[in-house]
């Protein structure tokens, strides 16, 4: 009798189960995962593990790659936040050296995105001065196209750029070939400080377009920003040259002893291509002040009168750049000497 009721209580059970098999089932979760399966062990294929780090001066380049030529603007300025990082630490690690971090990222004073600019002002700050000088000339050429582009926050970050070059090295920004003229063409320019081409009879005339050239939101900051930077450029331009005191043994020095800055014949020109008045090297006071007063003395004299009557920040900036005048040409004598 037991034994007949466990066989149809089994029969129960079977039929049961094969009845919930029989239709349409329960969805399965869309995360589902099965884990009705044993294993005792688990192999990842493709996976290896070394116990050196990355080489750190590949990984310095490659960030140094990723900044200079990268498509995504957030990959530049990470990887130029890296290379800020590793400039500043103490002892610097630069492996590769100041002229070729130059040459790799000086294009990017123009690059369109502002995060980008602000970092890499930030890695120039981070350099040191003495290295950044040898390619002063290098830098001023993408500098003055920043102060000449076409959008107004990248000549407002190209005054950032010129202000750090001007701390780092601004005897060599007055004195390096171009760096007098060609800079000055470009402050003119931005500011609208500057004589027209003129018509076929001779005559001239002036145009002024700061305010178009600067934009008409920060219009008033931007020229107050730009005339403080050319009275900074013009005072380091005027500054007196160095005394050097009487030493007998200077001719023979002179003749016989190494130089100790780099490339000191530049100022010759013995291999270089043929320069124009605006490409050429004004290495003292007197050359600068001489080509100052026949080229822009008084374009840019007309410039400040019309800049102090719009008084606040543009009018201040103005008598700045008027004093840094009055102070840096009150001794000029002119062509004669007289």
């Amino acid at each position: 009798m037991g034994s007949s009721n466990r066989k149809k209580r089994e029969k129960a059970k079977d039929f049961k189960k094969t009845k919930l098999k029989v239709g349409k089932g329960k969805p399965q979760a869309s995360n589902f995962t099965d884990t009705s399966f044993k294993s005792k062990a688990i192999v990842v294929n493709q996976q290896s593990l070394q116990a050196d780090a990355p080489d750190p001066v590949e990984q310095f380049k490659h960030n140094l790659s990723l900044a200079s030529s990268s498509r995504s603007d957030t990959q530049r300025k990470e990887a130029l936040a890296y290379l800020t990082t590793q400039l500043s630490h103490q002892p610097p690690n630069n492996p590769v050296g100041t002229s070729a971090i130059l040459t790799k990222l000086l294009p990017l004073i123009t690059d369109a995105y502002t995060s980008v600019r602000q970092q890499l002002l930030k890695l120039f700050r981070a350099l040191p001065p003495a290295e950044v000088r040898p390619d002063v000339e290098k830098a001023l050429m993408y500098v003055r196209a920043g102060l000449t582009h076409l959008s107004a926050d990248i000549r407002s970050d190209a005054l950032n750029v010129m202000e750090w070059l001007l701390d780092a090295a601004s005897e060599e920004v007055v004195s390096c070939p171009g760096g007098w003229m060609k800079t000055l063409n470009s402050f003119s320019a931005m500011l609208g400080w500057n004589y027209s081409i003129g018509t076929a009879t001779g005559s001239q005339g002036w145009t002024m377009a700061s305010k178009a050239t600067l934009g008409a939101t920060k219009g008033g900051f931007l020229q107050a920003r730009a005339i403080t930077l050319l009275a900074r450029f013009l005072q380091a331009g005027f500054k007196p040259d160095a005394t050097v005191a009487y030493n007998p043994q200077a001719y023979w020095d002179n003749i016989y002893r190494l130089p100790r800055r780099s490339n000191p014949f530049a100022y010759l020109n013995l291999f270089g291509p043929a320069r124009d008045e605006e490409g050429e090297m004004y290495p003292d006071r007197e050359s600068r002040q001489r080509v100052f007063h026949s080229k822009w003395n008084k374009s840019i004299t007309k410039g400040l009168s019309e800049a102090k009557q719009e008084g606040g920040a543009v009018g201040r900036a103005a008598s700045l750049l008027d004093q840094t005048l009055s102070d840096g040409m009150g001794n000029f004598r002119g062509e004669s000497g007289l």
